[in-house]
């Protein structure tokens, strides 16, 4: 799960400060604020992470991949390629990870680990190159620090006190740079006698970007028949074009979900239809095969207890949208982040409020017994989906450690976040001002524009 982060010179950002990530964390803010550039630059991360090319520090992307975010100069904030891309991600492991140096027998063990890279452009190819990284693993008695950095045209890795690398003697040749932005490349780490810790921190840092899946605004709209020979689809997409899929190859595998540690535990096709009708969209849903032996299904849909069965094509659109979003909270694997862009698009208020209760569900929900720790993040426009998760928290049922709220601005520097402060009552202490528009504007207008109605109309008369 992402604890931590803070991204520097990067689109909009020129420091976002350092972001406390909780289990449920929300963006608001205006259009264009920045939001979805945080998302986009753990996209560009994980694909980079993904690519065969272990030389290409930071693949921002072409036609084959999920996002294409351009040239490095099209992204470093202000286009200015003589400024670096910064970035630290800080995040906890399932399991205590720990480091044996075999020339000192000694032992560091720890549970979260924290990357800080910074990254360049070189200005002959124009090829992004990695200036620095760090790492920090912590959370045990002592904490192991570890940095490499460039400098002069050469390439160096050091360690703190608590570590020390040790260089293999014999032939010396020459140190790399890492490969892609996390990873002591084999060359360098055979110049040293201790350095296999730093592959363990890269098998981390993949695990973790390979359980990180990102949902964008936009769903791909409802099928009349759907196409499934049995796969297993890792997330329900970018545009939630697996959703069908991965509902199916739940119910075949025989998963089932509790909705939270003393709910009763539901096969998955029936959890997320008990969601969808307690979110009060739908009365009934199922997936069916056309025929038997055959590989086409039909989605079908009962909007109310006497009314037929349809289609999920002949229902309202809201349905087949906030459906990608629900399966996926539940679908991905334990210890997942998911980060979603509006899962509430085409809700009535009311269903968005109740969206919110499903998303805080997906949070603490549990599976074989084990909490799930999904981690979502948000980004949203719904202030009925913020109203709940406060009723929630003022109810006891969501602590404020839980959740972190987030208002994202626009400003002569740049884009600016601001971390709502919410008590253990769901109160709200530091309102942003048109947080959710100038409300008071609206209805001040709207009543001298009534008054003046009516009052040339009795003057009229």
């Amino acid at each position: 799960m992402l604890r931590t982060m803070r991204v520097e010179n990067f689109k909009e950002w020129r420091d976002t400060g350092p972001v406390r990530l909780a289990p449920l964390t929300i963006f608001f803010g205006g259009n264009s604020a920045g939001k979805s550039s945080l998302g986009h630059l753990l996209l560009a991360l994980k694909q980079t992470v993904e690519s065969s090319d272990r030389k290409r520090a930071f693949h921002l992307g072409d036609d084959n991949t999920s996002i294409d975010l351009g040239t490095f100069e099209d992204c470093v904030y202000n286009h200015d390629v003589e400024s670096k891309i910064r970035f630290s991600i800080g995040w906890s492991l399932p399991a205590t990870l720990e480091v044996r140096n075999s020339l000192e027998k000694k032992k560091i063990g720890g549970n979260k680990l924290k990357k800080s890279v910074e990254l360049g452009s070189q200005a002959a190819t124009g090829q992004n190159q990695v200036e620095s990284l760090r790492y920090k693993l912590s959370g045990g008695a002592e904490n192991l620090k570890v940095r490499y950095f460039r400098e002069n045209g050469k390439h160096y890795w050091e360690t703190g006190d608590t570590y020390k690398l040790v260089k293999t003697t014999g032939r010396q040749w020459p140190l790399e740079a890492p490969d892609k932005f996390y990873r002591i490349s084999d060359q360098s780490r055979a110049r040293f006698q201790n350095a296999e810790f730093l592959t363990d921190f890269a098998l981390e840092t993949e695990e973790m970007f390979s359980q990180l899946y990102y949902l964008g605004p936009l769903r791909k709209s409802p099928s009349r028949v759907y196409q499934w020979s049995g796969d297993a689809p890792s997330f329900v997409g970018m545009e939630g074009e697996n959703t069908i899929p991965a509902i199916l190859s739940a119910a075949q595998s025989g998963l089932k979900i509790n909705k939270g540690p003393k709910s009763t535990k539901r096969p998955f096709d029936e959890f997320i239809a008990w969601w969808m009708k307690e979110m009060g969209i739908i009365h009934s849903f199922s997936v069916k095969p056309l025929s038997e032996g055959r590989k086409e299904y039909e989605v079908l849909v009962k909007t109310h207890p006497d009314s037929s069965e349809v289609k999920i094509t002949d229902v309202g659109f809201g349905v087949s949208q906030v459906l990608p979003a629900l399966v996926q909270a539940f679908y991905c694997q334990p210890n997942s982040t998911v980060w979603m862009e509006q899962p509430e698009i085409h809700l009535h208020p009311q269903v968005q409020a109740e969206l919110a209760d499903a998303l805080i569900s997906a949070t603490k929900s549990v599976q074989d017994g084990k909490p799930r720790n999904t981690q979502l993040i948000i980004e949203s426009h719904s202030e009925h989906l913020l109203q709940r998760v406060q009723r929630r928290i003022a109810e006891g049922e969501l602590l404020p450690d839980d959740v972190a709220v987030y208002f994202c601005k626009r400003s002569k520097s740049g884009a600016e976040l601001e971390e709502l402060k919410i008590d253990d009552f769901g109160e709200i202490s530091n309102w942003p001002d048109g947080f959710f528009g100038n409300e008071m504007a609206d209805l001040v207008a709207r009543v001298e524009a009534a008054s003046a109605r009516k009052s040339k109309e009795f003057n009229d008369d």
